[in-house]
């Protein structure tokens, strides 16, 4: 299976194929609203504003798992970064990352940097880096800091 084989639901409850994505570089990241490091939000925007023209997308996915850190329909999630954070990248349904009900993009990522034994998701905020061929490059931890991969970005671009 392929990273583009896979399915998931955008914000509006619309299936979207990751296909869709196929020749860019993505940023997957599970986000909270009320989270220590939603503050990222505003530096993954800046990442989004600096490198898409260049073929780089961030995929927001909400995740309620932690603590109930994304509470609120997706039209409060939208309507709290869009005006809080001013973010323009793609955001999809909540979904779960770990667990039986994990998405199968999770179940991916997490096999793809981790091996058969796919570690968990610590927190929210946790990013994964996906070369324009779907490959997945890293997992990065909810403590780094968005700017903190700007070259890794540049060397996929």
């Amino acid at each position: 299976m392929s990273l583009y084989q896979i399915t998931v639901e955008n914000a509006h409850n619309e299936k979207v194929l990751l296909e869709a994505y196929k020749g860019k570089v993505l940023l997957i990241v599970n986000t909270a609203t009320q989270c220590i490091f939603t503050p990222q939000y505003r530096a993954l925007q800046d990442l989004y504003d600096r490198f898409k023209d260049r073929g780089f997308e961030i995929l927001d996915f909400p995740c309620n798992q932690f603590a109930n850190q994304a509470p609120g329909t997706p039209e409060e999630i939208e309507t709290f970064c869009s005006t809080k954070y001013f973010t323009t990248f793609p955001r999809f349904a909540k979904l779960n990352v770990n667990g039986p009900d994990e998405n199968l993009l999770y179940t991916y990522l997490k096999q793809a940097k981790g091996g058969f034994m796919k570690p968990a998701i610590k927190w929210n905020f946790t990013k994964f880096l996906v070369s324009r061929e779907g490959k997945v490059l890293k997992r990065y931890a909810p403590n780094v800091k968005p700017e903190k991969i700007i070259a890794d970005i540049e060397k996929c671009l």
